[in-house]
């Protein structure tokens, strides 16, 4: 299992407006796009004060489902022009963590 994870900022005024656009259109596009191996997707979301942090962690199969979303750049980061548009900074590369141990709390 790979973890893909990547970092958006915000303004304060734009965290909302960005945040809906994650939920209603991104997630919901990538989610259509059934792609193979592709497990989930998590919004975590940070109040730094003067900006807000966002983070998404995304979990496939393998390497090659990576691929299959992000091409065969697979570390470039894949940020749609709306959300560029509310973005004041992004990271232009995800990392890609191999996950070793994965627990839930449930026996």
């Amino acid at each position: 299992m790979i973890s893909r994870i990547w970092h958006g900022w915000t303004t304060r005024d734009n965290a909302d407006q960005y945040e809906k656009l994650l939920k209603e259109e991104i997630f919901e596009g990538i989610l259509n796009r059934n792609i193979r191996g592709f497990k989930s997707i998590q919004l975590l979301r940070r109040d730094l004060g003067r900006e807000i942090e966002f983070v998404t962690i995304m979990t496939f199969d393998s390497l090659d489902a990576v691929r299959e979303f992000a091409g065969e750049d697979y570390e470039a980061a894949v940020v749609p022009k709306s959300a560029r548009a509310v973005l004041s900074h992004f990271d232009d590369r995800s990392r890609h963590y191999e996950i070793i141990i994965e627990r839930t709390g449930e026996k």
